[in-house]
């Protein structure tokens, strides 16, 4: 029986170990002293949660014209609008609407996706990429609103994005470069990864800035589609489908875009441009019903704050 026991013994130590191990874990754990710097910390304010605010703001329609083949968007100048396609660019009176000179390419030739324009100088600007292909390449290309002819292009190259909008502003080059969620999407990113960025004449980028999730959100599956700066210091962006024009400024920190308000306008989404010659007015489209349509934009009303 001793020895009985003796073997036993190490066994019944582990046992009375092991129930006191498990009476400490049951008991409740001693109350952690004040910590007065956690407290303060945590008494902070905290950011407001991301909102995209209306304000009752809406553009007035002025007029609608029906160019052919302008499925991407439009450009202006003082006298005329250019439907914009794939491949095609058409030039329109403003006043009666009549088409007055049209460049037309290769279905399937040099340019594959057009996007946004505007015109400078005499000059229309395209942002051109070959969308849905992949990679992503992009370009920027140069006509002659006279001639309705191509007088120079500079290739970007394989970009992390598809340039969607770009303008001159203060020197440099302001541009869009948009991902996508489902088609035309690079695995592995989607249409969060769309940026605004500010460029050298060598297109070098300098900044860049992404958007908010709540314009994320409201881009769907796809991404931005027109932008462009407003006489007001303002940033004025569209998405792809959405019949809204979102007013945006720079961060004083960070590297999101900051939103102002949204303005319901009578197109979807897709590229626009301002008219030069009119105080707020812009030239949208609405692939709907195949129009150029002429809005005036509202100012933004001082409460809002400055850009």
């Amino acid at each position: 029986m001793l020895r009985l026991f003796s073997s036993a013994r190490p066994f019944l130590l582990l046992s009375l170990l092991a129930a006191a191990l498990a009476r400490l874990s049951a008991a409740e754990p001693a109350a952690a002293a004040p910590n007065p710097d956690r407290e303060w910390y945590n008494s902070l304010p905290t950011a407001p949660k991301l909102e995209l605010k209306k304000h009752g703001l809406a553009a007035k329609e002025l007029r609608r014209w029906k160019p052919r083949g302008a499925g991407q968007g439009v450009a202006v100048d003082d006298k005329y609008f250019y439907g914009i396609g794939n491949f095609l660019v058409g030039k329109y009176d403003k006043k009666t609407g009549e088409r007055v000179g049209e460049w037309i390419d290769l279905r399937g030739g040099a340019t594959t996706h057009m996007n946004s324009g505007y015109v400078e100088e005499g000059v229309l600007v395209l942002s051109h990429s070959n969308y849905p292909n992949l990679p992503m390449t992009s370009s920027v290309i140069f006509f002659d609103t006279a001639a309705m002819q191509p007088i120079r292009s500079h290739s970007l190259g394989i970009q992390p994005g598809s340039l969607t909008w770009c303008m001159r502003k203060d020197g440099y080059w302001w541009a869009c470069f948009a991902n996508y969620n489902e088609r035309g999407g690079t695995p592995g990113r989607d249409n969060r990864f769309t940026y605004f960025g500010k460029f050298n004449d060598q297109w070098q980028m300098l900044e860049s800035w992404i958007f908010p999730p709540t314009m994320i959100e409201a881009f769907g599956k796809m991404s931005s589609s027109g932008g462009a700066w407003g006489d007001d210091g303002f940033l004025y962006v569209t998405g792809h489908d959405a019949t809204e024009l979102y007013v945006l400024k720079l961060p004083q920190m960070g590297s999101m875009l900051e939103t102002v308000t949204v303005i319901n306008v009578p197109f979807e989404g897709q590229a626009w441009a301002w008219d030069p010659s009119e105080k707020r007015v812009i030239y949208g489209i609405t692939r709907n019903s195949g129009e150029v349509v002429v809005a005036q934009i509202p100012e933004i009303p001082a409460s809002l704050g400055k850009p």
